[in-house]
């Protein structure tokens, strides 16, 4: 039997990806939430925005999603570092996420963190 070699985009916050970060590394599988700030039809390229942070997504791979300027969406994809600690994620899936509470979403996120920890925990001792 085959084996998956696609792995769970990790759920970061867009200020979490900074050199040195637990995430920032070449090839991480991650998932990332902001509003469209922009997108060129041309290079396929759109920048997310959260909280002052930008980053790049790039959308070559995804069929069947518009692109609203101002709207919200979601990428799941891989981690390209590229010379000068500069990033873009390379989607393999995209969704807009227009009616989600970004902050409770924050929220989930911090309690599901708390929950893995603990999870790790019980299982050591």
């Amino acid at each position: 039997m085959a084996t998956c070699s696609i792995r769970p985009g990790i759920p970061v916050i867009l200020k979490e990806l900074e050199e040195g970060s637990q995430f920032f590394h070449q090839g991480a599988s991650l998932r990332v939430t902001g509003k469209l700030q922009e997108y060129s039809v041309d290079t396929a390229i759109a920048v997310i925005t959260e909280d002052d942070v930008s980053f790049k997504i790039d959308t070559q791979h995804l069929r069947d999603l518009t692109f609203r300027i101002g709207s919200y969406y979601q990428f799941i994809g891989e981690l390209l570092i590229l010379p000068e600690d500069s990033a873009i994620l390379q989607a393999r899936v995209g969704r807009n996420v227009d009616g989600l509470d970004i902050n409770l979403y924050h929220r989930s996120l911090e309690l599901r963190r708390q929950f893995e920890v603990e999870l790790m925990n019980s299982r050591v001792t």
